[in-house]
């Protein structure tokens, strides 16, 4: 299922928006295009009416963990930012656009949704993945385990891999065009106080040979 909520001339993606530019200079994509997202949310107490389903990060479910995402989808950090900087490498509208949580059809909705739909733009336009760097902000959860029943002593478990390997299955591209790193933001604001999570990505999407 994608959006089909865009008119795509209503933000100037049409021939003429190039205005006085020879057509001829734009008559070829770019061999490659830079895209940033960013996507932050607020997170509270499962008992918070607006909190939805658990808490997903980069679609690895933290069912333990005892706060949730205040979001009208299922509130996915990294995957909103990485659809996001695949669309602003496109020069396509933001996610909020593509659907809008106005839109009942995505309350609660799992981001996979969003993440083909970015996929299917990029592919539709003859790109696909050169690499995507995705810096994950939060307090909590703890990313990289040293008590998990996976870890072993030389080995922390580190749900950061899971990550990669689902973004990799959405964007059908090799792991090692994806890179998640995580920090915490030292106690300082709403990330910091764990109110908040934020996520930042860039994205360089090549032409496919």
């Amino acid at each position: 299922m994608h959006a089909g909520v865009v008119d795509e001339r209503a933000f100037g993606l049409h021939a003429g928006a190039a205005g006085a530019l020879d057509a001829a200079q734009w008559a070829q994509e770019p061999p490659m295009r830079i895209g940033h997202g960013f996507d932050i949310h607020r997170i509270a107490p499962h008992g918070d009416t607006k909190v939805g389903g658990p808490f997903t990060i980069g679609g690895v479910v933290f069912a333990d963990f005892e706060l949730g995402i205040v979001a009208h989808s299922d509130g996915d950090v990294i995957y909103h930012s990485v659809v996001d900087s695949i669309f602003g490498a496109l020069t396509l509208p933001d996610i909020g656009q593509f659907f809008p949580d106005t839109d009942p059809r995505w309350k609660g909705a799992a981001s996979d949704v969003f993440m083909q739909e970015a996929y299917r733009q990029m592919d539709q336009r003859g790109y696909r993945v050169g690499n995507i760097d995705v810096t994950l902000i939060a307090q909590a959860p703890r990313m990289i385990l040293r008590d998990h029943p996976l870890a072993t002593a030389e080995r922390p478990f580190d749900h950061k891999r899971a990550m990669i390997d689902n973004l990799a299955a959405l964007l059908q591209c090799p792991t090692n065009r994806i890179n998640v790193k995580a920090r915490t933001h030292e106690k300082v604001d709403a990330v910091g106080e764990k109110r908040a999570i934020s996520c930042h990505v860039v994205t360089v999407i090549e032409r496919k040979p």
